[in-house]
């Protein structure tokens, strides 16, 4: 399976997981905010920040319909108009080059999520060097035939797309001559429950479609995105706000800076502790070595002396020999007189 190659990272099980802060709507109408979330992220050790590219008109249409109202019990944005709820979400599109410019920086990749062919025209301005699909458009096969001709990596959420749907979709893509795809596997819930992640999706899509596979999560706290790493995840994405308690569309659910550092933290332990396959003793497992069962003179013995169960032992630590040769000792005279404590050897027997 290819690594994939984002500016000075590369992306790939031999690597650390690629950790991208998704600022989404948390900048709350202030540009000043979302530069503040660019610094905090970087501290954090996050590998890049990704917006969102849309206004209310490209997503969605001014209309008080049903369909445009959120009428879900217990959604987030229940109530809500469609159209006005993206008005209050989107990042405006003049935000985008000081933001890219401050991630440049601080050494973050930075990339975003177009919701239409305008914003992939407009992202190709500012020459992003990654795109990010939303689950909500990974049906929209215009759009992704045409982030896919730019030959650039594409990130891809799989949200409610059934495995024909993303099989159908990876197809396209390929189609069009990009075979940079990771997938993330994703709950569309906000927040989404952990009993809902189906982790081991990970690897089944990833042997399934022959792609990188990773994790865009929306459940509270680490311990979802930590298990996927396990589970051969390169790839996390979470929301990210500078305080809950600011508010905003998206901050319910988003990792405070505190949460993001030790999501960064835990999730390259958790790497480093994957390793490879790997069977005996590790070096730092040498020096423990001496501590395992071998067979050892446990009385002292005359020269001619019948070796017993008594007179030898299997005890720790290990410089004898190995406990499974015993019996070739048993009932067999010794060669020469021993002491207690001596590990016992091939030569010892007549």
């Amino acid at each position: 399976m290819r690594e994939i190659k984002i500016a000075n990272y590369t992306i790939g099980s031999q690597h650390p997981p690629f950790i991208i802060a998704e600022m989404s709507g948390n900048h709350n109408g202030s540009l000043e905010r979302a530069l503040e979330l660019v610094d905090k992220a970087a501290e954090c050790g996050a590998n890049a920040l990704k917006l969102q590219t849309y206004t209310a008109d490209t997503i969605t249409l001014d209309c008080n319909a049903k369909d445009f109202v959120i009428t879900e019990k217990g959604n987030l944005w229940e109530g809500e108009r469609l159209y006005n709820l993206y008005q209050k979400a989107y990042t405006p599109w003049e935000w985008h080059q000081p933001i890219f410019e401050r991630c440049r920086e601080k050494g973050l990749i930075y990339l975003s999520t177009p919701f239409d062919e305008t914003a992939v025209d407009f992202l190709e301005e500012l020459n992003v060097p990654v795109y990010k699909i939303a689950s909500f458009e990974n049906n929209h096969f215009p759009m992704i035939k045409k982030i896919a001709r730019t030959g650039k990596p594409m990130i891809i959420s799989t949200g409610m797309a059934s495995l024909s749907e993303l099989a159908e979709m990876v197809e396209l893509i390929k189609n069009e001559g990009n075979d940079q795809i990771i997938l993330l596997v994703c709950t569309s819930s906000y927040p989404a429950k952990i009993e809902d992640a189906n982790l081991n999706t990970i690897p089944h899509l990833k042997n399934t479609l022959d792609v990188q596979v990773g994790l865009s999560d929306h459940t509270l706290g680490p311990i979802v995105p930590i298990a996927s790493i396990a589970l051969g995840a390169t790839v996390i994405e979470k929301h990210f706000t500078l305080d809950r308690n600011d508010g905003g569309v998206d901050s319910s659910f988003s990792m405070e800076p505190v949460d993001l550092k030790n999501l960064v933290d835990q999730s390259l332990l958790t790497w480093k502790s994957l390793g490879h396959v790997f069977y005996g003793p590790t070096k730092s497992e040498e020096f423990s070595a001496k501590n395992r069962r071998s067979i050892y003179i446990a009385e002292d013995i005359s020269q001619g002396e019948v070796f017993t169960e008594k007179n030898i032992r299997i005890v720790r630590p290990g410089y004898g020999l190995h406990p499974k040769y015993i019996q070739h000792f048993i009932g067999k005279k010794a060669v020469k007189s021993f002491k207690k404590g001596t590990p016992l050897n091939w030569e010892h027997l007549f």
